[in-house]
C-alpha cells in the first residue's frame, strides 16, 4: 500500500470516527451518549446531520452496543486529550520560571503528550472501525454518503477560508505599499 494511499485511509478512518461519535457530542447530559451538551460544541449543524445519520441506520442490538462502546471509547479520550493538554500546559508554565528555558525538556514533554494522545486517537479510531465493520452493506452506503457530503463541505469551507486568507494578505499587502 503507498503512503499517499495508506495516508488517505487513516484521514477517512479518523473522519468516520470523529463524525459518528460526534453526533451524540450534541446531546444534553444525560442524553443517548451522555457527553458535552448543547450545538456549538463542534459544528451544530453537523451535529444534527449525525443524529439523523443515527436514526437512518436503524442498528440492531449488537451495532447499537458497538456504537455505545465507540462513545464511550471516544468520551474517555477526549477527556484524557484535555487532561494531558492541561498537565502540559501547567509543565510548560512551570518551566517559564527558569531563568533558561530548557527547550529539550519541553520538546520531550510535548512529544510524550503526542504519543499518548496518538494512542487515544487510534484507540478511538479503532472502536468507530469496529462499529463500522458491524454494519450491513445498505448501512454503510448511508455511512459513506453522508461521509462524502461532510467532505464536500470540509473542502467548500477550506476554500472559503483559502479565499479569505488570500484576500486579507492582498488587503495587507497594499496598504503596506501605500505612503
Amino acid at each position: 500500500m503507498s503512503k499517499k494511499t495508506s495516508r488517505f485511509l487513516a484521514v477517512a478512518a479518523a473522519s468516520l470516527s470523529l463524525s459518528l461519535g460526534a453526533a451524540f457530542a450534541a446531546q444534553p447530559p444525560g442524553g443517548p451518549g451522555g457527553m458535552h451538551g448543547g450545538p456549538g460544541w463542534h459544528h451544530g449543524g453537523f451535529m444534527k446531520e449525525l443524529n439523523q445519520l443515527h436514526g437512518q441506520l436503524k442498528l440492531n442490538a449488537d451495532q447499537e452496543k458497538a456504537w455505545q462502546a465507540a462513545l464511550d471509547t471516544m468520551k474517555q479520550s477526549h477527556e484524557a486529550e484535555r487532561a494531558n493538554h492541561e498537565q502540559m500546559r501547567q509543565q510548560f508554565k512551570q518551566m517559564q520560571q527558569q531563568p533558561i528555558l530548557d527547550l529539550n525538556a519541553m520538546h520531550a514533554a510535548h512529544q510524550q503528550i503526542e504519543q499518548k494522545d496518538a494512542q487515544l486517537r487510534e484507540q478511538t479510531s479503532t472502536a468507530w472501525l469496529n462499529f463500522y465493520n458491524g454494519l450491513n452493506d445498505q448501512q454503510k452506503t448511508t455511512v459513506s454518503t453522508a461521509l462524502k457530503q461532510h467532505f464536500a463541505k470540509m473542502e467548500q469551507r477550506h476554500e472559503q477560508m483559502r479565499e479569505r486568507w488570500e484576500k486579507h494578505r492582498g488587503d495587507g499587502a497594499a496598504s503596506a505599499v501605500k505612503p
